[in-house]
């Protein structure tokens, strides 16, 4: 899979490259500074790709970018990477169609949980400020935990999945969060309870 990292500061991107090639082996990684030139890409190579798009390039600001990209490529997912995350920001980019938003403050660990996530076709959201406990749980959140209530290991679900053992951990800390426990066997229980 072909990862396209837009990104207009340097430094940032090949940050994130670095933590990219790290998260997922077999992934091509290519590095642009404007929307214009990824979908010169796009257009050049129909092969699976992955965008990870910021909000505020040289040629697009705002969520313009993301929606030009989606009208021309509407099978390619592009997520968002920005250092704007407030709900607003987050709410309206996946109201137009990312795949998912990856804050520029997410740690290493939740950036390779995101990119392994949509790199399998699933969405990507982080729990919006006020309503996180609301929200459902994603795709891939749901099958962890299936997992877990069928009693497999960490790393068995991690194998099923295709996702790294660290992401599956990383996944389950929020859901247990999401189900205020604070152990395996509590969030078991839980499961029960809630049918």
């Amino acid at each position: 899979m072909r990862v396209l990292l837009v990104d207009d500061h340097p430094l940032f991107r090949q940050a994130l490259a670095a933590t990219v090639s790290q998260s997922r082996s077999g992934m091509v990684i290519e590095q642009h500074e404007t929307v214009a030139a990824v979908r010169e890409s796009l257009a050049r190579d129909n092969s699976p790709a992955l965008v990870l798009l910021d909000l505020k390039l040289s040629d697009s600001s705002g969520v313009s970018g993301l929606l030009s990209l989606k009208a021309r490529f509407p099978d390619v997912p592009v997520a968002v990477v920005s250092a704007t995350d407030d709900a607003e920001t987050i709410q309206t980019a996946m109201a137009c169609g990312a795949a998912g938003f990856i804050s520029k403050s997410a740690g290493i660990e939740e950036l390779t949980a995101a990119v392994e996530t949509l790199a399998q076709g699933h969405t990507w959201c982080p729990d919006v400020p006020g309503e996180g406990e609301a929200a459902p749980l994603s795709n891939t959140q749901a099958r962890i935990l299936d997992g877990v209530h069928r009693g497999l290991m960490n790393k068995q679900i991690a194998w099923e999945l295709g996702l790294s053992e660290a992401t599956v951990k990383y996944h389950l800390t929020h859901i247990y969060r999401r189900m205020g426990v604070v152990t395996r066997a509590q969030l078991i229980a839980r499961g029960r309870e809630k049918g």
